[in-house]
């Protein structure tokens, strides 16, 4: 991965100020000393799980993002193998999860072990026993097998390298596997490294052979798109 950081007098403390990268946290102290901006300090890598598990997890914010509706559309079925890309405190893994039971699998996917004790927990108090935590590396999900989709849900804008970590992510689909895109028109417009167009992600997603095949006008904010390979995912 490419090892940039701030611009300015806070190099050699460089920090991203996206999700997928490593955190060490006497660095980040010194970037805040240097005036780091309240929108970068407020990304998931410069955090421990623990203090955004409440964040994500908060009522109205799960009333927003409107879980139930979007999983209804992913057409998720008994024995599915699924993917929860950057699953954070797992508000979609859980019913990912009930979606493709009996028979199938949720890989909730995450750089940070504590997001993923936290996934467990929960699965566990709900008795959804089909969720299996996955700590994925910053350029390739690491997942343990072959899926049937994969769902992102305001989680791409925070990753670097996003055409190597698609490209990576396209290898584990299988012949008619999906990518589901959920994503901000406009993330971070104030922050150019997690400033990215539709277009951008179209163009990384063709390059790594899946096309639009479905849309959903779901949210004003974010586009819904489904991506694949095999035209006959379309069905």
């Amino acid at each position: 991965m490419r090892e940039s950081g701030w611009k300015g007098s806070c190099r050699k403390f460089a920090m991203p100020n996206v999700i997928w990268r490593k955190t060490l946290w006497a660095g980040c102290a010194a970037v805040m000393m240097c005036g780091m901006t309240d929108a970068n300090a407020f990304q998931p890598a410069n955090r421990p799980a623990e203090e955004w598990i409440p964040r994500l997890e908060r009522s109205e914010r799960v009333q927003r993002i409107k879980v139930d509706e979007v999983v209804a559309r992913l057409d998720l079925k008994p024995g599915d193998v699924a993917a929860d890309i950057g699953a954070g405190a797992g508000v979609f893994s859980l019913p990912l999860a009930r979606a493709v039971a009996p028979g199938g699998k949720l890989l909730a996917v995450e750089l940070q072990q504590g997001f993923l004790d936290h996934i467990e927990l929960r699965a566990k108090e709900e008795k959804v026993g089909n969720v299996q935590p996955v700590l994925g590396e910053f350029d390739d999900p690491k997942l343990p097998s072959r899926i049937d989709v994969a769902f992102f849900h305001d989680v791409l804008h925070h990753i670097e390298n996003r055409k190597t970590y698609l490209k990576n992510l396209a290898s584990y689909l299988k012949p008619a596997g999906r990518i589901v895109m959920l994503e901000l028109h406009n993330p971070h417009a104030d922050v150019p490294e997690m400033h990215i167009l539709r277009d951008q992600v179209e163009g990384w997603l063709a390059a790594a052979g899946l096309h639009p095949v479905k849309e959903f006008d779901l949210f004003e904010d974010k586009y819904f798109v489904v991506f694949a390979k095999n035209v006959f995912a379309k069905k």
